[in-house]
């Protein structure tokens, strides 16, 4: 059995943590939260550290001193993690749900989470190329 079927997301080390990430880039949207209802609305803008070719962040380590509204996980209770795209490996695991096959760890193919077009990279917009965010609010990435 692999770490995720084993581990809960509290009991992984720090690699096996990372490893989860598949890189899509839907975290790294902006996102708009409607102050009446509370519901979140994801841009297709993609913060200014985004890659959006590799979808990986270009200064990860300081992303959260960079950006100050960026979110490190592993600082918030697994529970509210339904903010995060359906398809995300962290969200998926604190439900209890398994990683999809196409994700990087089950199918061993870093390329694969392009493949299946889960990635933003052929959507996304950088920010400072935009000016209203509420021009590209898209559905939610299911």
């Amino acid at each position: 059995m692999s770490f995720w079927e084993t581990k809960n997301l509290a009991e992984m080390t720090h690699a096996e943590w990372e490893s989860l990430c598949d890189n899509c880039g839907k975290c790294c949207l902006h996102k708009l939260e409607d102050e009446e209802t509370g519901q979140i609305a994801f841009t297709r803008v993609a913060c200014r550290l985004l890659d959006l070719k590799r979808c990986r962040c270009t200064h990860y380590a300081e992303r959260v001193r960079l950006v100050p509204e960026c979110i490190d996980l592993r600082q918030h209770d697994f529970a509210e993690y339904k903010w995060l795209p359906t398809t995300c490996a962290y969200r998926l695991l604190s439900q209890g749900d398994s990683l999809p096959d196409w994700h990087p760890l089950r199918s061993g193919d870093p390329e694969s989470i392009v493949k299946a077009g889960i990635s933003v990279a052929s959507y996304a917009l950088k920010e400072q190329d935009v000016d209203d965010l509420e021009d590209h609010i898209i559905a939610w990435l299911d």
